[in-house]
């Protein structure tokens, strides 16, 4: 297991001065992996029948092992490891669709259990892209490929279930809520399949899943502003609430497709955007492609509750350069789209070239600003996540 270091007395604006919780002598503690959107683009499945070709693996034509193995060693290392599947799921030949109402191959739900995660938010803009029908077959698909879910439901009496596990013998809520879509609205008599976000129904949640004996409650939250890299004031104020007015635990922010800042607000973790895990927007912009893993440690203490340590770590989606067939690329380019841990790569850069080396050292460097750019670096706790500790 990884070992987090512990926090530093929290400081900033939104941050409470306290003494450090005292960890419990053998006291249960666990390990969270959670990563930022899951948005398979046109591109990536084009990507996934090129691996599939060479792999002679996946289903149907397509395989996404590739795509994704560079996160394995991270993801797989979690006690618990979340993602966010950010689109609904067709059949595994298709056909397949990309924005703005997204269909996306199936096999990438297998892919993701591959990779070491246990269980996604649902709950986005995209969510009801393809109505009720494909609601209910992208959580069949996730059953089939062994991935817990929250945020969207099959049914009422499902809608009303929580979605908790046993993580080294504590029991683990997750919760995920949206705004909607002005473009595929949930329709009336089937509000109950897609949790809206509302600082009311969030502690109606998370009372059932106190009440059916959860005792960490985790949050995927879908807010902000696409692109940007700062947290909008929608946010701050829903982050307030939630973190003043419930007990939930820890709070992982999706949407805006870039990184945002992870700080505590009144003593609780929230990351407002942890960017995407993988995409390939049609006009990358680079700061599309960056991600990070946050990496979070629980650790029971003598008071009863758990203070909880902070780490990160970069990811980046290699994209390679637009060609016309038959055309030799030059050496040391990208040739696939690959979600690359940034700083293996920069340890071992196995003769990596020198533009690749500076792609990777760029991403580094621009997402620790992001990451720290509501508060001092270190103040609340939040460091780098070095593997093998």
């Amino acid at each position: 297991m990884v070992v987090i270091a512990c926090l530093a007395t929290a400081c900033g604006s939104e941050s409470t001065e306290s003494a450090e919780p005292e960890a419990k002598p053998g006291g249960r503690s666990f390990t969270v992996a959670a990563a930022g959107d899951i948005l398979i683009h046109p591109e990536l499945v084009e990507q996934a029948a090129k691996d599939a070709d060479e792999t002679g693996e996946g289903e149907a034509g397509l395989d996404f092992g590739p795509l994704l193995a560079g996160v394995k060693p991270v993801v797989s290392k979690a006690d618990l490891a979340i993602c966010h599947m950010e689109t609904p799921v067709g059949k595994p030949k298709g056909p397949f669709e990309g924005y703005p109402e997204f269909l996306v191959p199936p096999q990438i739900l297998t892919a993701l259990k591959d990779v070491g995660y246990d269980t996604c938010s649902t709950a986005s803009n995209h969510t009801f892209d393809h109505g009720l029908k494909a609601v209910r077959r992208t959580l069949d698909a996730m059953d089939k490929a062994g991935l817990g879910h929250t945020g969207s439901a099959r049914t009422p009496e499902e809608a009303e279930k929580t979605n908790i596990r046993d993580v080294n013998g504590v029991k683990v809520a997750h919760l995920a809520y949206s705004w909607e879509s002005f473009l595929n609205p949930t329709p009336e008599k089937e509000s109950w399949a897609f949790n809206r976000s509302s600082t009311a129904e969030i502690k109606k949640a998370e009372s059932r899943a106190r009440k059916a004996g959860a005792e960490v409650v985790i949050l995927s939250v879908h807010w902000g502003l696409e692109h940007y890299n700062e947290p909008s004031v929608p946010q701050l104020e829903l982050a307030r609430r939630i973190t003043e007015e419930t007990g939930i635990d820890l709070v992982i922010g999706h949407h805006a497709h870039v990184v945002q800042p992870i700080q505590k607000v009144n003593g609780t973790w929230v990351a407002y955007s942890l960017g995407n895990q993988v995409a390939r927007h049609s006009s990358p912009t680079g700061l599309t492609e960056e991600g990070v893993i946050g990496w979070f440690e629980f650790r029971e203490t003598t008071e009863g509750g758990w203070d909880v340590g902070a780490r990160y770590r970069t990811t980046l989606v290699d994209i390679p350069p637009e060609a016309e067939p038959g055309e030799e690329l030059p050496d040391g380019a990208v040739r696939d789209h690959r979600l690359v841990d940034v700083q293996h790569e920069i340890d071992q850069p196995d003769g990596l070239s020198e533009d690749r080396l500076a792609r990777y050292r760029l991403a580094a460097d621009r997402t620790r600003g992001f990451l720290y750019n509501r508060g001092t670096p270190g103040g609340d706790g939040l460091k780098p996540l070095t593997l093998g500790e």
